[in-house]
C-alpha cells in the first residue's frame, strides 16, 4: 500500500501559505538496508505470537501427564494396598492401562500440535531471514497482506482473514488459530455467557495471576449480578461465598458495592447500583478480554494496520488538515483517517516546501512566493499569469479579494 505525499494547504495569520509538501527520496541500495534493518525491528510481534502459542502448548501438555500419571500411581497404590479379590484387581488395572492409553493418545495429538507450532515458528524464521534489497518489495507485499489478515481477524472478519491467508499461502505467517480461539470466548461474552472466558482464565491462571489481571474476578461478579437480575438471591449468596469471598483480601470496595445489589435489586434508580445491571457491562468485558488476550500473546493493543497508517499520517497531521478549505487531496480531509490520526501530534517541519494553490507547482527562488494585501500567498508564475489576462488584476482564489499586480509583496521564508 503505496500513499503519496499529498499538499497540505494552510492559510496562516502572516504568511498563509499553499502547501506543505515532503518531497520524494532516491532510493539507494544502502538507504534500501537501512529501510531493511528498521523494518524488521518491527517484526517483535511476529515472532512473539506464536512461541508463545508454542509455551502455552508444552505447558499444557506436561500439566496433562502430570496429572494422569500420578492419578494411575495413586490407583496403583490402592490396589496394592488394598485387599482385592483377583477378578477386581485385574479389572481396577485394566481401567488403569486403559486411561495410560489414552494419554498416549492425547500425548501423541499433542506431540502433532508441538509440531506444527515449531514448525510455524521455524516458516516466521525463514521468512524474515529471506528478504534482503533485490525482493524487498515482494516481501513488503507479503507483509501488507499480514497486516490486512491481521485487521480482519482483530475486527472479526475471520472467514476473509483466512480466505487471504490461503489465497496467498501464508497460513504459517498468521495467527488465524490464534484468533479463533480468542473468537469462542468473545462470541461467548457477546451472548451473555460466561462458561468460556472462565475456562479461559483457568488455562492461563498462572500467566494472568503474574500480570495481577483483574479479568476473572470481573467475570466472577458479572455472574453473581446475573443471579440478582433474575431474583434468585440464594443462589447469588451461595456463589458470592463460593467465588467471590476469596478476592476479599484485594478488592474488597468493588465486592461491597456489588452486594448491595441484592438490597438495591435490578430495577433500581441509584446511579451507583444501576450501571452494574447495564448490558454495557458485558461490552467492557469484551474489551477487557480483548486486552488480557493481547497481553497474554505480546500483541498490540491496536492493529498493525491503524498503527503503520498512524505513523505515515503523523508526518502530513497540519492544523490546516481540519480546516474547511483543505484540498480533498490530502488523506486528512477523509474523516475515518482524522479520527485515526486525533491523537496524533501536529507534524514538526523545520523547513517548508511550498506549494502554490493555483498552480500546484513548488514555490522556489525561480518561482518565489509573493504575499497579496489579505495575506494569502502564491507563486510568482500564478499571479504574473492572472495579471495578463485580467489587465493587471489579481483576484483572490479563496476570497475573491481584487487588487493590483503593484501591490503585492515579495516573501522571504528562513
Amino acid at each position: 500500500m503505496e500513499m503519496d505525499s499529498l499538499p497540505n494547504g494552510n492559510a496562516a495569520a502572516s504568511i498563509p501559505a499553499g502547501t506543505t509538501r515532503i518531497s520524494p527520496t532516491h532510493t539507494t541500495p544502502s538507504s534500501k538496508l537501512t529501510q531493511l534493518t528498521e523494518s524488521l525491528k518491527l517484526e517483535h510481534q511476529f515472532l512473539r505470537v506464536p512461541f508463545e502459542h508454542y509455551k502455552k502448548t508444552i505447558r499444557a501438555n506436561h500439566r496433562t501427564v502430570e496429572k494422569e500419571v500420578s492419578s494411575v500411581i495413586a490407583g496403583v497404590s490402592d490396589a496394592a494396598d488394598s485387599d482385592m479379590s483377583k477378578d477386581d484387581a485385574f479389572q481396577h488395572l485394566t481401567s488403569l492401562v486403559s486411561r495410560l492409553q489414552g494419554l498416549k493418545r492425547k500425548l501423541e495429538e499433542g506431540s502433532r500440535t508441538e509440531h506444527l507450532q515449531a514448525q510455524r515458528c521455524r516458516a516466521r524464521l525463514d521468512h524474515l531471514e529471506s528478504v534482503d534489497a533485490e525482493n524487498f518489495s515482494e516481501w513488503s507485499n507479503t507483509r501488507l497482506k499480514r497486516i490486512l489478515v491481521d485487521y480482519m481477524l482483530r475486527m472479526s472478519y475471520y472467514d476473509t482473514g483466512l480466505k487471504l491467508a490461503e489465497s496467498s499461502n501464508m497460513l504459517d505467517l498468521v495467527d488465524i488459530d490464534v484468533f479463533q480461539e480468542a473468537r469462542k470466548v468473545i462470541d461467548a461474552l457477546q451472548n451473555r455467557e460466561v462458561a468460556p472466558a472462565l475456562a479461559w482464565c483457568a488455562d492461563n491462571k498462572s500467566r494472568l495471576k503474574k500480570s495481577k489481571s483483574k479479568f476473572e474476578f470481573q467475570l466472577r461478579l458479572q455472574e453473581f449480578i446475573e443471579l440478582v437480575r433474575a431474583e434468585n438471591n440464594m443462589r447469588a449468596i451461595a456463589y458470592a461465598r463460593k467465588y467471590l469471598a476469596p478476592w476479599g483480601a484485594t478488592h474488597m470496595k468493588e465486592l461491597q458495592r456489588v452486594m448491595a445489589t441484592l438490597a438495591f435489586k435490578s430495577h433500581t434508580e441509584c446511579a451507583t447500583y444501576k450501571v452494574l445491571f447495564e448490558p454495557k457491562q458485558w461490552d467492557y468485558l469484551v474489551d477487557q478480554f480483548k486486552q488480557e488476550f493481547c497481553r497474554l500473546y505480546g500483541m498490540t493493543l491496536e492493529p498493525l494496520l491503524n498503527i503503520y497508517l498512524q505513523a505515515g499520517l503523523s508526518a502530513l497531521k497540519t492544523p490546516y488538515c481540519y480546516e474547511d478549505d483543505c484540498t480533498k487531496e490530502d488523506p486528512l480531509s477523509q474523516e475515518s483517517f482524522r479520527k485515526l490520526a486525533l491523537p496524533l501530534p501536529y507534524s514538526k517541519q523545520h523547513h517548508s516546501k511550498l506549494v502554490c494553490y493555483i498552480t500546484k507547482e513548488l514555490m522556489d527562488t525561480e518561482n518565489p512566493p509573493q504575499v497579496l494585501p489579505n495575506g494569502y500567498v502564491y507563486s510568482a508564475k500564478a499571479l504574473e499569469e492572472m495579471a495578463k489576462k485580467n489587465n493587471g488584476k489579481i483576484t483572490c482564489p479563496r476570497t475573491g479579494f481584487v487588487c493590483n499586480y503593484s501591490e503585492v509583496v515579495k516573501a522571504y521564508i528562513s
